[in-house]
């Protein structure tokens, strides 16, 4: 037996088969006709494509010689000063929030008096 959601009593009633796999009445609709073309515009099909040239140079390959040169700084602080700022500054909000989450602990520890 199938079932289908009543509208009317907001309860299942039972259904025949093509009705519960339709709910509510629904139909498939199979168009008749085409719908119209809405922004239709002429397509112009060129012989020649023009190259459009988005992304300016390629710098992949200097920067690949760049970070892959053997000085022994580590890959993160490469670009100089700039890295090494933001690397001090990650570490130090690392450790900062390291000993406030240790203290924050030792205070939640402490029964209240």
């Amino acid at each position: 037996m199938y079932y289908k959601f009543s509208g009317f009593t907001q309860k299942l009633a039972g259904a025949w088969a093509s009705e519960a796999y339709s709910p509510q009445g629904l139909k498939p609709v199979v168009p008749t006709e085409a719908p119209p073309i809405i922004f239709a515009t002429p397509t112009k099909l060129t012989s020649d494509s023009t190259v459009y040239d988005y992304a300016g140079k390629n710098r992949v390959p200097e920067l690949q010689k760049f970070f892959q040169k053997a000085d022994g700084v580590p890959i993160y602080l490469k670009r100089g000063l700039p890295d090494q700022m933001l690397y001090r500054t990650t570490m130090a909000l690392t450790v900062g929030g390291t000993i406030y989450c240790l203290i924050a602990l030792y205070m939640a520890a402490q029964p209240k008096k």
